[in-house]
């Protein structure tokens, strides 16, 4: 069987179960890890045969500061490293390279100079727009796009984004989230009688959930539904702040900060729910998504989405059809959505069908893995790219 060296800088954080899952279902290509850091190690097992932690690098804070302080570049990894890495790939006997994050792979442009394998880069949403408009980061990563054989992406949007970057199209390729449907069963659920609907988002606290919209356009449905509540799962930097949101709109008592939640609690949380919310919208510094995994866990289970026209959002969910999408920000638009899905138990009993049957067929794990591992056969097929001479910021880059 052929190797693929995964390089994942932590492996892994409580947040990335979707990259797990992408490592340890492949079947016809054996997997290597190379990271900095383990963790989450009883969350995420993984054999430790095929793991490589690289010890960490001296005066490493130091360097940081350097870069982002004196030199006002993005920060790439230094020499020792990059014979590190090469090391690893050497013991791994790997066939080809996947750097997990974009902005990873501008770190790793050293090793990406010199490597003798083919190198892929998946991104997955804030890589393919945060520090774009900082010169210095758009050059390295269009060094990046020289670099790779391929370049994925998780949605047609980000794969717009990375063009627009200045990636060539013939090295991009759409490989989509993959949900294990088995863990993630249809939910029989029943319009409650009285009122009392259930709303949930699960997601990092961070500003491109759209939480915000999320806590407006939910005092709103309260005012028409006082026995509504709504859970909001997670956490992140916004949490004082939105909890103190909920208290000025007066919706403290109906709503629900339920913390990060395991698997198991996520799906408890989503079988106790009746509509899953998802107003993503783009913050000041270009964060996007690509398409949210609770998202499509949630549809996975029969919830309608209320969602946003954000990012590959409306490439899963279809207005009208398996959940409604308004224009970024509109929290009036949010609740008209509630509303509307609230008042017609036919038409919520279809949209809960069509949510299941949109992730059956377009982000299945077992298509997705067939998908990923068909796009390293080509990247080995395609080999190394020619080797070149760049001009970054005005330091050459000698391969």
């Amino acid at each position: 069987m052929p190797v693929v060296a995964c390089y994942c800088q932590d492996f892994l954080k409580a947040d990335m179960q979707h990259v797990h899952r992408q490592i340890v279902s492949l079947r016809r290509w054996q997997p290597r890890v190379i990271t900095q850091k383990r963790g989450e190690a009883e969350r995420f097992p993984f054999p430790l045969k095929h793991l490589t932690v690289l010890p960490p690098l001296r005066w490493r804070h130091a360097r940081r500061w350097w870069f982002r302080t004196v030199r006002r570049e993005p920060l790439v990894i230094p020499a020792v490293r990059v014979r590190q890495l090469l090391e690893a790939v050497f013991r791994a006997e790997a066939d080809v390279v996947h750097v997990f994050f974009g902005h990873i792979a501008v770190m790793l442009l050293p090793f990406l100079r010199v490597c003798p394998r083919p190198v892929v880069v998946s991104f997955h949403g804030a890589d393919a727009g945060v520090d774009l408009r900082q010169a210095a980061h758009a050059d390295l990563l269009r060094e990046v796009f020289a670099r790779a054989s391929l370049v994925l992406a998780r949605s047609e949007a980000l794969l717009e984004d990375l063009a627009e970057a200045g990636c060539p199209r013939d090295k991009l390729r759409l490989q989509r989230t993959g949900i294990p449907l088995d863990d993630w069963p249809f939910v029989e659920r029943r319009p409650p009688d009285d009122g009392s609907w259930h709303f949930l988002q699960a997601c990092r606290l961070v500003p491109k959930k759209g939480l915000f919209c999320t806590l407006r356009a939910f005092a709103e449905v309260q005012r028409s539904l006082p026995e509504a509540r709504l859970t909001l799962a997670g956490d992140g930097p916004l949490a004082d702040e939105l909890q103190r949101e909920a208290q000025r709109l007066g919706i403290s008592g109906r709503v629900d900060f339920a913390g990060f939640l395991d698997a198991a609690g996520l799906r408890a949380a989503m079988g106790r729910a009746h509509v899953f919310l998802h107003p993503s919208e783009t913050p000041a510094d270009g964060n996007r998504e690509g398409v949210p995994n609770a998202m499509l866990e949630a549809m996975a289970t029969g919830l309608p989405v209320l969602a946003t026209r954000h990012g590959g959002i409306p490439e899963a969910v279809d207005d009208g059809q398996n959940g409604f999408l308004v224009a970024e920000g509109d929290a009036g638009g949010l609740a008209a959505a509630a509303f509307r899905l609230c008042a017609d138990p036919g038409m919520y009993a279809a949209m809960a069908a069509a949510a299941r049957e949109a992730t059956q067929e377009r982000f299945a794990r077992e298509a997705q893995t067939a998908v990923l591992e068909s796009l390293y056969d080509e990247a080995r097929e395609r080999g190394v790219p020619p080797r070149k001479t760049f001009s970054c910021g005005g330091n050459p880059a000698l391969a």
